[in-house]
């Protein structure tokens, strides 16, 4: 389903830097983030541990002390986007979701938004941006921020420019399995200079790492004005990330290839998702619709191809029920008919032809 890409380049840099004597958060992650701006096309962007603890991070600059935050979120998505909305006092509000696509559905989010409303999430569903314009024009409409969880997204997108173009913070993963790994961490990229300085001291304790400090020692001198975390990414992580980002774009490419190639044999045969006009999609996932997914998954599976629903609703888990408060008629459809095949960088033309001669012939509607 999956294959981790590592860079054969990444060996001898990454050993000078295990034997260097200086492992932490250092040279490398400032290097790192200096290639993501570059790449991001913006000046505000941090690396972490993870992209959960970016999102962490994110909510907890839009919380409100002393009020009642919520959050209008699809639950169509890991459970690493909604338990750090939990972690920061955050209740999250269902909006369903384009059946077609398993993004957010905007007419939904309008509907929930209410005075309680502190932050939109918008995740984009195996790397197929959502609809990013309006989503935008409702944070400005009503004043809330957007955030978006591109977990999935690294190098997508729209209208002609990088999907962290429109939002407030947008979150990358750099998780083992996404096409660029640090073999985890995450990117927070920022709108605003003041986001970004704030959110650079939460993910070190609220610690000031930068301020000078003479005669004294660095975390006992320094005070600490908002409790922070220890979620800033080490030099390791950052040495894998500097060697694989090189292959960003050629990771893209034969990603879109593969769906490309899946599009041309599936059309008018089998449902997937399709791409909006004027967007480019990662295609992390490739995701087809079919009326029993787990009977053609088990089929799938005794021919040796490994696929997945990769991500399923998360409202009928125990910790979110108490949220569960209004029908969803597009996450049911999309949870109960969606299914995920391989669409890896590695996969051979004789590896998709395969694939996807077994899916025409096993996918019946009936």
């Amino acid at each position: 389903m999956f294959k981790v890409f590592m860079s054969k380049d990444v060996l001898k840099p990454l050993e000078r830097v295990l034997f260097s004597g200086f492992i932490g958060q250092g040279k490398k992650v400032e290097q790192f983030e200096k290639v993501l701006k570059y790449k991001l096309n913006s000046p505000y962007i941090l690396t972490m541990n993870s992209g959960t603890s970016c999102l962490h991070i994110a909510y907890q600059m839009l919380t409100v002390k002393e009020e009642t935050n919520e959050a209008i979120v699809s639950p169509l998505t890991c459970a690493a986007t909604l338990t750090p909305l939990l972690a920061n006092n955050i209740q999250p509000v269902w909006a369903d979701v384009d059946g077609r696509t398993g993004n957010i559905n905007v007419l939904d989010v309008e509907r929930k938004i209410t005075p309680r409303t502190k932050m939109i999430v918008a995740v984009h569903w195996g790397g197929n941006p959502c609809e990013l314009s309006k989503l935008a024009q409702l944070s400005r409409k009503y004043h809330i921020p957007l955030i978006q969880d591109a977990a999935h997204a690294l190098g997508a997108e729209y209208h002609g420019k990088s999907i962290a173009a429109y939002s407030d913070f947008t979150m990358f993963s750099l998780q083992a399995i996404k096409q660029v790994t640090t073999g985890d961490g995450g990117i927070l990229v920022c709108r605003s200079a003041q986001y970004y300085k704030r959110a650079k001291l939460l993910r070190w304790y609220g610690i000031d790492r930068e301020k000078n400090c003479r005669n004294s020692d660095l975390r006992c001198a320094i005070d600490i004005k908002e409790a922070g975390h220890k979620f800033h990414m080490n030099d390791i992580n950052a040495m894998l990330g500097l060697e694989n980002i090189k292959f960003l774009d050629w990771l893209l490419a034969r990603h879109r290839d593969n769906a490309e190639y899946y599009d041309r044999r599936f059309k008018g045969k089998i449902d997937h998702v399709v791409a909006a006009k004027n967007t480019k999609p990662t295609y992390w996932l490739y995701t087809i619709f079919v009326k029993n997914a787990e009977a053609l998954r088990r089929k799938l599976l005794q021919r040796g191809i490994q696929v997945s629903k990769v991500h399923a609703r998360n409202d009928q888990h125990t910790v979110f029920k108490k949220y569960n408060r209004c029908p969803l008629p597009g996450v049911d459809w999309f949870d109960l008919h969606h299914l995920c095949i391989p669409c890896h960088y590695a996969l051979t033309e004789q590896e998709r032809e395969y694939v996807s001669d077994s899916v025409l012939e096993l996918a019946k509607w009936g």
